[in-house]
């Protein structure tokens, strides 16, 4: 039986706020009844949540982290960068809504109107609130983006559209071979890369995956490691663990579990692990420095890192910084490259590899309708070894 050196944290509090949900048939179906003698586009409207009524009291930081951000007037401003230099060409199409940025049409409205703290501001545990709220949104809608990431999907040039036989995950990485052999529910879309291609996972080993989110990669890892092997999937949302666990049965992966727990407080054993993967998910932490010291404590002497996360590559505009759903939607709490090899180097590791992948710019530059986030931004490959112990 395992023993844990580490104390396990307590299980993340649910939010238990009323949450809407954004209809594929609207880009503005938001719960507000129009004012009698007004049209819908007027200013003066009457909410109709049960929450309304107490808006004229001051707002708390959790309780504006649990709001619901929406556009001014109710007008989709999700159109293609193209498209708004010239709105009659034939390949306008809608984008993305903002507040929906690398997530699915059909996500969960849960964003904070907080757009006045800067991300290095924000309390670390209300930053993880936010994120858990989005990411269980995501969770129990049942929705991902065209089956991977959020692209367009209609017209040229998209995941979805005729022109292109590869899939959003293809984009990111992987081959059609490992898409195929995941059951369906397991891919979300949520990645900028594939740990897999570079993580030289080999048959029996321990593998850890930091926010697993709903399997993917702890599958294909499972595949890696062979029965001798073990996979351990740890991710701070409940209704991730949840799905997670039931794509278990699903994919017949009998070596694979999934772990509640925070990826700075891992529930996971000291030296206990081979190899730890992780895909788009550090930047969300608001305190990396404790993710990577913690990933140094369960990794076994000789132990590798394999991590597929964005990079910023040039200064963020104070909007970027200041808007809830760019940290959210892992934009705004990546780090540059000199700052996450000073991490690594602090934590212990050695061998300390960040490559920055520039073809990955393709993809970025659709996740934000407003702007090129390809400017920021870039998908990148984070290797680092524990060293080994000298016997």
């Amino acid at each position: 039986m395992e023993l844990w050196t580490h104390p396990t944290p307590a299980a993340p509090r649910l939010a238990t706020s009323t949450r809407t949900r954004w209809r594929r048939t609207s880009r503005c179906s938001q719960p507000w009844a129009t004012t009698p003698g007004t049209n819908s586009s007027d200013a003066s409207r009457t909410p109709t949540t049960a929450s309304a009524s107490a808006t004229s009291k001051p707002q708390s930081a959790s309780a504006r982290a649990r709001s619901v951000r929406r556009s001014p007037d109710c007008t989709p401003r999700a159109w293609s960068r193209g498209a708004r230099k010239d709105r009659g060409a034939t390949t306008n199409r809608p984008r993305r809504p903002k507040f929906c940025s690398k997530r699915s049409t059909t996500c969960e409205a849960t964003m904070s109107n907080d757009n006045e703290t800067m991300v290095a501001d924000r309390d670390p545990e209300e930053t993880r609130e936010m994120v858990r709220e989005r990411y269980a949104g995501i969770a129990t809608s049942g929705q991902d983006c065209c089956g991977d990431v959020g692209l367009d999907v209609s017209g040229d040039g998209g995941c979805c559209s005729d022109e292109t036989e590869a899939s959003g995950s293809e984009r990111l990485g992987y081959d059609a071979d490992d898409v195929a052999s995941v059951a369906d529910g397991a891919d979300l879309g949520l990645g900028c890369g594939n740990p897999k291609a570079f993580a030289a996972m080999a048959p029996g080993e321990t593998v850890l995956d930091l926010g697993s989110g709903a399997g993917f990669d702890c599958f294909l890892a499972a595949q890696e490691v062979g029965p001798d092997g073990h996979v351990i999937g740890v991710d701070m949302t409940p209704e991730m663990i949840s799905k997670a666990r039931e794509n278990v049965a699903k994919n017949d992966a009998e070596n694979v579990e999934f772990r509640l727990g925070e990826i700075g407080h891992l529930p996971v054993a000291d030296e206990s692990v081979n190899v730890v993967i992780s895909n788009c998910v550090v930047n969300l932490a608001p305190e990396k420095q404790r993710v990577f010291d913690d990933t140094y404590r369960v990794l076994r002497p000789g132990g590798r890192v394999a991590i597929s996360d964005v990079v910023q590559t040039a200064p963020f505009p104070d909007d970027v910084q200041m808007d809830p759903d760019s940290l959210t939607g892992c934009v705004a709490g990546a780090s540059t490259v000199d700052d996450l090899k000073a991490m690594l180097d602090e934590a212990g590791f050695e061998a300390v590899e960040i490559a920055p992948k520039d073809e990955s710019t393709e993809f970025i530059s659709d996740w934000d309708a407003d702007r090129d986030l390809g400017e920021y931004l870039v998908s990148a490959t984070i290797e680092a070894r524990k060293p080994a112990r000298d016997d």
